[in-house]
């Protein structure tokens, strides 16, 4: 069953109009296909209209939706072979980062990424996607073998930021994010980064500090979410849309300060509504860029990288 946002209410009203209409119209006793139709396509339009204005809050609701493709689901639609890679040889295996070795369209690479999970027992089991210190040196350890390999590294970002427990700042939350931003940096093998979903904090520059950053068109990329922004500066979470307003956590935003180099394009209503269109759309800008990237040399790899990101500042 679809599930809609707050802003969505006025479109789910239309397809479950239309949805009703098609059961009566199935028992065959009228004939009502021309009110589906004219239903179907105000609704087109509506969802249309909505998605082409949507606001920056609006854009930090969708890239949080519950149903939009998750780690596991792009393992599945990006690569041809997938071997699951665990631990980080120190402490234990973090499932909020997940990662191995893979093929996408005949390419070696090692795909990392963030797992959120898909339902109450696969959330509590990845925490959410928020990852704890041998979650970032598990990711250290995949990115320096594929480095040693000469494998291309992929990562995919979706986190709210990393786990802010105690039991993660004993065991050197802060150094580990650090370590694992560092590794990104010193790569001499491409690193290619998307961000899915949500882009949170250190979290998810500990896995983006690639040669080429990727965004999908409603994900949502910033230093601190809305909520946490608007408690700092008013005292209250209840200005998180003014907070993601000023905060420029968009694509288009985040593409003109030169923070991505490219915008993926999602199926009209976000990835939720068809992930297996959203995971094709990806897939393709990563073989691109992957392409692109193989033509540089280590010693430009590096060059590439430190610039882009020393621009930034």
């Amino acid at each position: 069953m679809q599930s809609y946002l707050d802003f969505e209410k006025p479109i789910a009203e239309l397809e479950t109009r239309v949805t009703e209409l098609r059961e009566t119209a199935s028992n065959g006793a009228i004939d009502i296909d021309a009110e589906i139709g004219r239903l179907e396509a105000k609704s087109s339009k509506l969802l249309r209209d909505t998605y082409a204005r949507l606001t920056p809050w609006q854009k930090a609701q969708v890239a949080r939706h519950p149903d939009r493709p998750h780690f596991k689901d792009y393992v599945g639609g990006l690569a041809d072979e997938f071997v699951p890679l665990a631990g980080d040889r120190a402490f234990a295996d973090d499932a909020a980062i997940l990662g191995g070795l893979a093929r996408i369209d005949g390419r070696r690479v090692m795909l990392i990424g963030h797992e959120k999970g898909d339902d109450t027992a696969s959330r509590l089991k990845h925490n959410f996607g928020m990852a704890k210190p041998e979650g970032y040196r598990k990711a250290i350890r995949l990115m320096k073998l594929a480095d040693r390999f000469g494998i291309p590294v992929v990562t995919l970002v979706d986190t709210s930021g990393a786990f802010p427990g105690v039991q993660a700042e004993e065991r050197g939350q802060a150094e580990a994010i650090a370590r694992s931003t560092e590794t990104c940096l010193s790569l001499k093998v491409p690193l290619i980064a998307a961000i899915v979903g949500e882009g949170g904090s250190g979290g998810a520059v500990a896995l983006a500090a690639g040669n080429r950053v990727l965004m999908f068109e409603h994900a949502v990329y910033s230093v601190i979410s809305p909520e946490g922004c608007a408690s700092i500066l008013w005292r209250t979470s209840d200005r998180a849309a003014d907070a993601a307003e000023a905060m420029k956590i968009t694509a288009g935003d985040l593409l003109a300060l030169g923070v991505i180099d490219r915008i993926v394009p999602e199926p009209l209503g976000g990835a939720q509504r068809d992930p297996d269109a959203a995971i094709g759309s990806l897939k393709g800008a990563i073989v691109e860029e992957l392409d692109g990237c193989n033509a540089l040399g280590p010693d430009e790899l590096l060059k590439q990288r430190r610039a882009k990101f020393l621009a930034i500042g």
